[in-house]
C-alpha cells in the first residue's frame, strides 16, 4: 500500500538530522560535504538521509560539472502546516477558554466566601 504524501513527508521530518539538513538547506544551496560537516557521520550516511529528503519531496539534486548541490523544496512543507492548522485552531480555542476563565476568576470577589 502505497504512503500518501504527508505521511512521507512526516517520516521524512521525524529525524533530527534531517531537520538540521533541512534548516541548513533553507540558507541555500549545499553539497553534501557541506551538509555533512555539522554531523559526526560518514558521507555515505549523509547521502541516506539526502535520498529520504528527496523521496519525500523536500530536497532537489542539481548536477553542475561535478558539483550536484542540494535545495530545499519546500512545498511539502505546506501540506504539513494545512494539516497541523487544524490542531492550531483547536488549541486556540482552547486558550481563548482558558483565558476566559482566568478573567472571570479575577473579577471574582476576593473576599467571597470568607467568614
Amino acid at each position: 500500500m502505497p504512503e500518501d504524501r504527508l505521511s512521507t513527508t512526516l517520516s521524512a521530518l521525524a529525524d533530527p538530522t534531517r531537520r538540521a539538513i533541512l534548516a541548513r538547506l533553507a540558507l541555500g544551496e549545499a553539497s553534501v560535504g557541506e551538509l555533512a560537516e555539522p554531523f559526526e557521520m560518514s558521507l555515505p550516511a549523509v547521502s541516506k538521509h539526502l535520498k529520504v529528503l528527496e523521496r519525500a519531496g523536500l530536497i532537489s539534486r542539481g548536477r553542475e560539472a561535478q558539483w550536484r548541490p542540494c535545495k530545499l523544496e519546500a512545498a511539502p512543507l505546506k501540506d504539513v502546516n494545512s494539516w497541523l492548522d487544524g490542531y492550531r485552531r483547536f488549541w486556540e480555542q482552547k486558550f481563548d477558554r482558558l483565558d476566559a476563565y482566568l478573567q472571570e476568576l479575577q473579577h471574582v470577589d476576593p473576599g467571597a466566601g470568607k467568614n
